[in-house]
């Protein structure tokens, strides 16, 4: 659990401070209602990234460094983790979320005071400072549910396909300890691809600890219920969707891949010992 813990806050307070300093840290950044340009979701994708990548190197001795409980659902949905590890690990990640998100605001809280008076806004009226914190749909969505939520569905499923295929020594999995990289550029990959959607979550404890964090100091209605002029109860969404993508991706790779890489490994992979190999070779 402290390894989890750590390991999340590490990943949220790059994440997460990636963010604030393209919304309020940068002189000229941010917009009233659309506070990322091209450029800061460039800065936004390789902070989430290099957040997954020191993570993992803090926590990944220990508990495998999960960071996510969308990640700790699928591995025990495979029976690679006790079920009983479950909610530990789940509450461990949103603390260790929750508390980075607190220490990103102790120190951006400054800028993001002069960029709501700039602005006009009122705290809980602003989308651009709250969206440091935690994620939102697209405008082009509407008060749909479906569009944001099948956007983390696939989101995550992507990230879990990738992570067994990072992770499984019988396929290609980098060598040298690089796994913790080449997971790290997969966070940047999704984020360029499917990220704004609804926010490249991907992650419930990513989402929800900051969040939580949002509406006690201030952020009301946009953080929970999750409620703005073109959504409203989103806060449920960044949850359940990862946690449904997560299972899909990893079942993907194990009924499609994991059984061939399995019957090609030869018996050494499969628990026997292989015989000494003759002069002949």
């Amino acid at each position: 659990m402290l390894a989890e813990f750590l390991g999340t806050f590490v990943l949220i307070l790059l994440g997460v401070g990636s963010v604030a300093l393209t919304v309020a840290g940068l002189p000229g950044s941010g917009r009233r209602m659309d506070p990322f340009g091209a450029a800061d979701w460039i800065i936004i994708c390789w902070g989430w990234g290099l957040g997954v990548v020191f993570g993992v190197y803090v926590a990944g001795g220990v508990s495998g460094a999960h960071m996510n409980p969308a990640v700790t659902l699928a591995f025990a949905v495979r029976r690679t983790l006790a079920w009983r590890k479950v909610l530990p690990y789940w509450l461990a990640q949103v603390a260790g979320a929750f508390v980075a998100a607190a220490l990103v605001y102790a120190s951006y809280r400054w800028a993001i005071d002069f960029f709501n008076q700039k602005e006009g806004l009122a705290r809980d009226e602003s989308l651009p400072t709250f969206s440091i914190f935690a994620t939102f749909p697209s405008e082009y969505f509407g008060n749909s549910w479906w569009g944001p939520l099948l956007d983390q569905i696939v989101g995550t499923g992507i990230l879990l396909l990738l992570i067994c295929a990072v992770s499984d020594g019988r396929n290609m999995a980098p060598l040298a300890n690089l796994a913790p990289y080449i997971t790290g550029l997969v966070v940047v990959a999704i984020g360029m691809t499917f990220g704004t959607n609804a926010g490249y979550a991907i992650n419930p404890a990513r989402d929800f600890g900051p969040r939580l964090f949002a509406y006690f100091e201030g952020w009301g209605d946009i953080a929970l219920p999750g409620t703005f002029d073109w959504y409203s109860g989103y806060w449920w969404i960044p949850i359940v969707g990862p946690l449904i993508g997560g299972v899909i991706g990893m079942l993907a790779y194990d009924l499609m891949i994991s059984p061939l890489v399995k019957a090609r490994s030869g018996p050494e992979q499969e628990g026997r010992v292989p015989e000494k190999p003759t002069a002949e070779g």
